[in-house]
């Protein structure tokens, strides 16, 4: 059988890049290290690696496995999270799934509201992409998700929640910079990086289907990274990227954001909570009361 610590093995190799500091992060030793990766490639009939002077490079087939391996070491993760959570919350316990880039505005507003009112009930926020919060709601990880609102899936109900101004993110230099409000049209010759993670592909959906509107393709290249990289790497002038309301509360000194006009108005992306039918957790409810009263439906 996989072990889980092979798991943890191949994944520290890969985000290291190196078996040398792999074997150091997880305080063993290299030869151990190299031993456990090789006995699991052996096992799975794959080799995960490819092994030079410059480190450990993962092998096509290899990123597929460790993408797999990482949803897996994540599961067993929060399971002990929620395991060690019984005996917190006097009153019970919430799990809020949200991604990173919204942990700002409204919703870090709404959580410390939560956590104000009902100081008993154990509060675990939990980052995640879409996809996944879908997988943990259906797993019963968390009870609530906040997410883009074009998700759908059977057993699942939604409740509308806000909506934030999307926002172009342009070098300071840049030649639609002149202007703090542009059109979709004025984007179609510029190349679009966003991220996998987060609302980044919910960005690039509507990116797509507005420039397609138009009859223009965007030119669009998806990074598996944070908006707050890809953003980090927008003054080097190679291209520019989308953001929200909630993503820029970091100030950025060498970029300029600029509203977008969509269909007589600004363009917003609109977020939802989900969360299961039969959820009976009184935490959820009390949530829902808080979201209730801050935003009527």
């Amino acid at each position: 059988m996989i072990e889980v610590r092979q798991l943890r093995f191949a994944v520290a190799t890969a985000d290291a890049q190196n078996f040398s500091r792999a074997a150091e992060a997880m305080r063993i030793k290299q030869s151990t290290l190299s031993r456990r990766i090789a006995a699991l490639e052996a096992r799975l009939g794959i080799k995960l690696f490819e092994r030079s002077t410059r480190g450990a490079i993962p092998t096509e087939q290899g990123k597929a496995f460790l993408s797999v391996a990482r949803r897996i070491l994540t599961d067993i993760d929060n399971l002990q999270t929620t395991a060690r959570a019984v005996s917190y919350g006097e009153e019970g316990r919430i799990a809020v799934g949200f991604c990173a880039s919204l942990m700002a505005g409204n919703m870090r507003a709404t959580i410390g509201e939560y956590m104000r009112r009902h100081p008993d009930i154990q509060f675990d926020g939990i980052e995640a992409d879409p996809e996944r919060m879908l997988s943990d709601l259906k797993a019963r990880i968390i009870d609530v998700a906040l997410m883009p609102s074009d998700a759908h899936d059977a057993g699942i109900s939604r409740r509308s929640a806000w909506s934030e101004r999307l926002l172009v993110a342009l070098p300071k230099d840049h030649q639609l910079a002149k202007s703090d409000r542009l059109h979709w049209s004025d984007f179609r010759r510029q190349v679009f990086v966003l991220p996998s993670q987060g609302v980044g592909t919910a960005m690039a959906r509507i990116l797509q289907r507005r420039l397609s509107d138009q009859g223009y393709r965007a030119n669009l290249i998806m990074q598996d990274t944070s908006l707050e990289s890809v953003l980090s790497t927008v003054p080097f002038g190679r291209y520019i990227t989308l953001a929200t309301e909630a993503s820029i509360g970091v100030h950025w000194p060498k970029l300029t954001f600029a509203e977008i006009i969509d269909q007589g108005g600004a363009a917003r992306l609109d977020y939802a909570f989900y969360w299961r039918e039969d959820n009976d957790n009184p935490a959820l409810k009390r949530f829902f009361e808080l979201i209730s009263e801050r935003y009527p439906a």
